[in-house]
This record gives C-alpha cells, structure tokens and sequence, in this order.
C-alpha cells in the first residue's frame, strides 16, 4: 500500500527496496511477526553493518545496510497490511534510525581517520538533509489524503491508537524530540511557509529523495565497495549545500 494517492506518486529514489519489502510484509501478514519485530530486526542489521565496517569487510557492511534500508520500509508495510499503525512504531523507528546513523558514520570515521568534527557535521548534514525531505513528504502526504501517521508539527504526544499504550507512545516520544528536535526546528525556520503549500511537484519530490535514508545507505554502500569510503563524509558535508537549493526552488514554486 502507497502512502500516497496515485496521482500524487513519484519516483522515491531513496524507496528502492520497497518492492522487496512488500513481499516481506506479505509473508508476515498472518503471523505472529508485528512491526516492532521488523524495526529490531532493522536494527540488528544496522548493527551487523556497523560491525562489518570497522572490522572492513565493505561488501557484507554493504549488503546489511541495503538490507536495513529494506526492513525499514517493511516494517511501515506490515503495519499497514494488518492495519495496525502506531505512533509506538512510528517514533521506535525514528529514534533507531538516528542512533544506527550516528553509529554508522562513526565506525566510518574510524577506518577513514577522519577528523572527528567532519564526522559531526556529516551527521548533522545527513540528518538536515533528512529531516528536509520528510518535512515536505509529510507535508503533501497530509494535504492529499495520504498517510497520515506522521504529523507535519510533532509538538505534543499524540493519542494513542487503538491496540497501543498512551504511556509508550509518551516515552518514545519524548526520545524523538530529544534526538530530533533541533533539525526540527531548523528545517521549519528555513521554510516556516511550506506547510502552506498544496502540493509538492513530483519531479521535485524525486530530487528531494536523495536525502532520504534509504538512498543515503545506498550511497554508502556504493562508496564502501568502490574502495572511496574517504569521500563519503567529504560528501555528506558538501551535498548539505542543496538544502538552500531545494528550498529556494520550492519558495519560487
């Protein structure tokens, strides 16, 4: 199921394993299996990759970190084929990504010997980034009768939903916007306006998807196995730049 009506659909670069975790979804459906288990089992194999990194065995860290971009979107499958969306999923997902990409680009830093203050802005950028385009994807998802899961504004705990506890949601809260709350509010003070906006053009939408996750680990990936892997916080910090390239474009849409 998409989480946008398909006349709104665009080619989400960063959603390539998608197709995959459809089928992974589907196997599931009538077992005991939940999402919260495919968001640990997401994390296991960011786990796994941040391992294979720092002991640099690049095409295994490669292959775990395409296969955590993959969990990723089948946990958000599964929870919609069984119909069982939560917030408790929602945020335990956000909060996991965060830290797995901390820990990524450490154990990239490690065998890079990169400066530590690169590594920093690194993940700052790529959270920045992130943050930038889920901004603007949820921001069309709720102005097209999309999925509505993720809220534009996460200013105060929702209500839980059925078949979730109000205290959990509480917790996992709270750790978003400990972790998420700054790049929040940055991305809202560059473009406070977006919200305004009725939709998105698709061919921005798609540009705007090399910031997602799932293109991100991509990227790393590739950089990893070609033997480049001191160009990747290198990158990370330049392609930040694009934020006010993307922002620009939209503000004269």
């Amino acid at each position: 199921m998409s989480k946008l009506p398909e006349a709104y659909r665009f080619v989400d670069l960063s959603d390539y394993g998608r197709p995959v975790a459809r089928l992974i979804a589907k196997s599931l459906k009538d077992t005991s299996f939940t999402p919260i288990h495919v968001t640990v089992g997401f994390i296991i194999s960011g786990l796994i990759a941040v391992g294979c990194i720092i002991s640099e065995h690049y095409v295994a860290a490669a292959f775990f970190l395409i296969f955590k971009s993959i969990l990723d979107a089948a946990d958000g499958e599964l929870a919609r084929i069984k119909k069982t969306p939560s917030y408790t999923g929602r945020y335990f997902d956000s909060v996991a990504d965060i830290i797995l990409n901390f820990l990524i680009l450490l154990a990239i830093w490690f065998v890079t010997e990169s400066n530590i203050i690169y590594m920093v802005l690194a993940f700052l950028g790529i959270q920045l980034q992130g943050t930038l385009y889920n901004y603007y994807y949820v921001i069309l998802r709720n102005n097209v009768n999309g999925d509505k899961t993720s809220r534009i504004f996460e200013d105060e705990p929702p209500e839980a939903l059925e078949g979730e506890k109000q205290k959990h949601v509480n917790i996992l809260f709270w750790f978003y916007k400990k972790l998420y709350g700054l790049f929040d509010k940055a991305i809202y003070n560059l473009d406070s306006k977006a919200a305004k906006s009725l939709v998105f053009p698709n061919w921005l939408m798609t540009a705007l998807s090399t910031f997602g996750l799932g293109f991100q680990l991509l990227l790393i990936s590739v950089l990893l196995v070609s033997g480049l892997k001191e160009f990747i916080i290198p990158f990370f910090i330049s392609y930040t730049a694009m934020i006010f390239v993307f922002v620009g474009i939209r503000r004269v849409l």
